[in-house]
This record gives structure tokens, sequence and C-alpha cells, in this order.
């Protein structure tokens, strides 16, 4: 018998060539006789892949493959989670920025990820929840973590990740724009004048391969990191800790490790969150790790030949 699918898919995303690469998937499947049933839904617009995720019956489908970005497996985990759907995700990326997927090292050429598929492991993994919003990867907020949503899809479409990188250099020159951030977990308390933070299940965020170091994504606990209001000349020697993972102990950044928290600023300060690149609530929040809320589907070494 073969594998029974429900896969939800944004066809814009990896500049618009994730309806090829699921054809790709299921052709190689239907070669080896390993393709029961696939049933696709195509996004069209913004909560779509949610409202999908929500009506999947786990008794009639052996997995859910959200194809897509990070926004899309966010909206995906969002609507399973709601529903409490207790069925094995898988992730297929075609989106601009992937950071779950670099973490674990999904495997990227659609014949690769068949034979995933097909060796059924999984891992159960954390997932954070914020109020009603759920997110995989990361919560984020401050200067230039809005450039994910703030892209328009074509944009995206047509230059992939260079898109970001127009998008974030335009605030660049807001460097001095803080928030003062009251952040609490469990016994530890900051009061800080912040420029951005982080809260992270795994240790690549925006690109950044090894941001949240310490990070795991099945040990109960959220990364978070928050960079304080930094002077123009420490920003380039930061970067450069930042792309070698060399950056937790530098005196602008405050980094810890916690299973919940609050965030809060000033009252007559607005501040929208970011949720695996979809617009999140706005502050204040409280957050909490959800310990292995989430069965995924995982490579091993023979997955990738």
């Amino acid at each position: 018998m073969g594998l029974r699918l429900k896969i939800i898919v944004n066809p814009s995303s990896g500049r618009e060539r994730a309806k090829s690469n699921v054809e790709d998937i299921l052709a190689y499947l239907s070669s080896i006789n390993q393709l029961e049933r696939a049933d696709i839904c195509y996004t069209a617009a913004k909560h779509d892949a949610t409202r999908f995720a929500r009506t999947i019956n786990p008794e009639e489908y052996d997995c859910v493959i959200a194809v897509g970005g990070d926004g899309t497996v966010n909206e995906v985990v969002t609507g399973i989670m709601q529903e409490g759907i207790d069925i094995p995700l898988a992730i297929y990326t075609s989106g601009t920025v992937n950071d779950l997927a670099t973490s674990i090292n999904l495997p990227s050429e659609p014949n690769d990820f068949a034979r995933m598929l097909l060796r059924k492991k999984t891992s159960r993994i954390d997932c954070g929840k914020v109020g009603d919003y759920y997110f995989m990867n990361v919560l984020a907020g401050g200067l230039m973590t809005d450039v994910a949503y703030k892209v328009p899809s074509a944009l995206k479409t047509n230059l992939g990740p260079v898109a970001y990188w127009i998008s974030a250099l335009a605030d660049f020159p807001d460097l001095n724009r803080t928030i003062q951030l009251k952040i609490t977990a469990n016994d530890v308390k900051y009061d800080v004048e912040a420029t951005l933070f982080f809260v992270s299940n795994s240790q690549s965020v925006a690109g950044f391969r090894k941001l949240m170091t310490e990070a795991e994504l099945n040990d109960g606990l959220l990364d978070v990191l928050v960079l304080r209001k930094v002077a123009y000349a420490d920003v380039f020697p930061l970067l450069g800790k930042l792309m070698v993972g060399d950056h937790i102990y530098n005196d602008n950044v405050i980094y810890f490790q916690t299973d919940m928290l609050s965030i809060e600023t000033d009252a007559d300060t607005h501040v929208v969150t970011d949720l695996d690149g979809e617009k999140g609530p706005a502050l204040p929040v409280n957050i909490e790790c959800l310990h292995k809320a989430l069965k995924l589907i995982v490579p091993d070494e023979e997955d990738v030949l």
C-alpha cells in the first residue's frame, strides 16, 4: 500500500517552483508504486493554509506536507495545533527563507524528499505558543524583524533572498530606534533598551545558521536573544560574530533559555511581533514552549544520496 498524502502548497513560493516540485515528488512515488492518494490544496490568500490544515482527518492520511516558506509552514502548524490534530508533518522547502529546514538539513531535491517520506522517520519537536498563535521556529520584534511579511510576494518571487536584504537596508538608518522592553522569565527579569529580540526553537534564525547557539528542537526550552541599543561603530564587528556563532557573550547581547516568558513595553509604544515570517500579535505577549507537541518527519543519513 502506498502513501496517503495531504499536501498544502503556496504556489508562489520558491520563485513559483513549488507546483513543479510537488509534481516531481508525486511522479517519483508513482513510478515505484508507493503512492495511494495525494490531495493537493493550493493557497491563494493569507490563512488559506491554516484553513486547509484544520480540516485534516488524520485517519485518512499518513502525513501532511507543507510546501512553501516559513510563513506557509507556520500556517499549517497553526491549523493542526488549533484543532489538536496529531499527524506527522513534512516540510518541503521552496520559500525564500527556510530557517527550520536549514537547522535539520531537510532534503531539497524532490526524489530525496520522496525517499524521506517513505522511511517515515519522525521526531517529536517543541512548538512555541503565544495566545492563540503558534510558531515552529521564531517569534521576533524590533528593527528589521518585520521584513518577512512586509516584502511583497512578487518581489520575493522574482528576487528571492535578495528581496529581504533590499527591504532590510531601508531600516538601517533607524538603528537608534529602540524599544524599552520588560522581560520576565521564571526568576529572570530584564528591563532593557533593545534594538530587536528573538524567541526561537531552532539554531537558525533570519538566515544566521548559529544565531541561537544552544537551541535544540526538543529540549522543552525556547532560546531568547535580545540585542541592546548598538552604536553604529559596533554593528559590523557584531555581524561578524553573528556569522560564526560567537556573539552570545557580547556585551550588547542578552541570551538565555526558558520554557515560558512574558515581554512587554511601554503603554504608548506599539510593537507588532513576527511569527515565522508572518505578522503576529502586538506586545505585551506571554509565550510558552509546548514540549514535543509536533511530530515532524525528519531525514536520516541515507535520505540524500
